[in-house]
Parts: structure tokens; C-alpha cells; sequence
């Protein structure tokens, strides 16, 4: 009962401050707000408001949501799982069957490299400097647009 008092309240107070924006020449506004202010009004008309009333103070109305909140987490939790691993079960079924057809060969062998062109330790009387590595790629990138 407060509750239907309450939402036609607020339902008529909302329609003042329209009619009071109408009245100031902002037609569109004033609109928008007696919208938003007849929505209270049909929620006590369609009964609504006392059915959320009755669920508010139900024990097994909470207990549902918290059993609807359970499993919108065992959902969420499952398909963060699934996109961490690459899909569902068969789309990795799918994919490893895919990959066994263009296996390579056993005959082949691993391509050669040949003889490398730099050494693999650097000598130790030119220390590059963190600065100069950066500073030689900037430099590299203005000669090749000759700037």
C-alpha cells in the first residue's frame, strides 16, 4: 500500500516538473520527463510494484536469485575457461585433426643456417648502451625516409 502511495507520488511530481519544462519553452525535455515519470504510475497499474513488494520479503525469492546467481557464474567461469584453452572440446578435436593432415614429412630434415655472420658473444670492449640501441633504430627509420 506505501508503495503504490509512493510511486503515484513520485508519478505526479514528475509530471509537475514537465508540465513546469513544458511551460519554458523545452518541449522535447518536458517530454522525456513525463515519460520517465509515468513509469512508476504504470508499475502500480500493471501490479508490479506489489509483486516486488512480495518478492522482497521472501526468503525463497532470495534463495532463487542467489541459485540464479550460481549459475550465471558457473556460465561466465566455464567460457572464461574455454576461451583460455582455445574453444570448446570438439573445436580442438577439429583443430588437431587439422593440423595431423599437414604434418611434415619424416624424411625432411630441418633447414640449414650456415655459418653464422656475427659472433655469438659480443667482445667486450664495445658495451652497448640501452640509450644507443634506441637511438640507433630512431636513426635508421630518418635516413630511410631521408629525413
Amino acid at each position: 500500500m506505501i508503495a503504490e502511495t509512493v510511486c503515484s507520488a513520485v508519478a505526479a511530481a514528475g509530471l509537475g516538473i514537465a508540465a513546469v519544462t513544458a511551460y519554458r519553452k523545452r518541449f522535447l525535455s518536458a517530454a522525456r520527463i513525463a515519460a520517465y515519470s509515468l513509469v512508476p504510475l504504470g508499475l502500480v497499474m500493471t501490479g508490479t510494484v506489489q509483486w516486488l513488494a512480495h518478492t522482497a520479503f521472501s526468503p525463497t525469492a532470495w534463495a532463487g536469485f542467489g541459485v540464479l546467481g550460481a549459475a550465471w557464474l558457473l556460465f561466465s567461469s566455464t567460457r572464461a575457461v574455454e576461451r583460455r584453452r582455445g574453444g570448446t572440446r570438439k573445436e580442438r578435436k577439429e583443430a588437431k585433426a587439422a593440423s595431423g593432415r599437414e604434418a611434415v614429412a619424416p624424411t625432411a630434415s630441418a633447414p640449414s643456417l650456415g655459418p653464422g655472420t656475427r659472433p655469438a658473444t659480443r667482445p667486450a670492449s664495445a658495451p652497448r648502451t640501452q640509450s644507443a640501441d634506441d637511438f640507433s633504430d630512431i636513426e635508421a627509420i630518418l635516413k630511410k625516409h631521408g629525413i
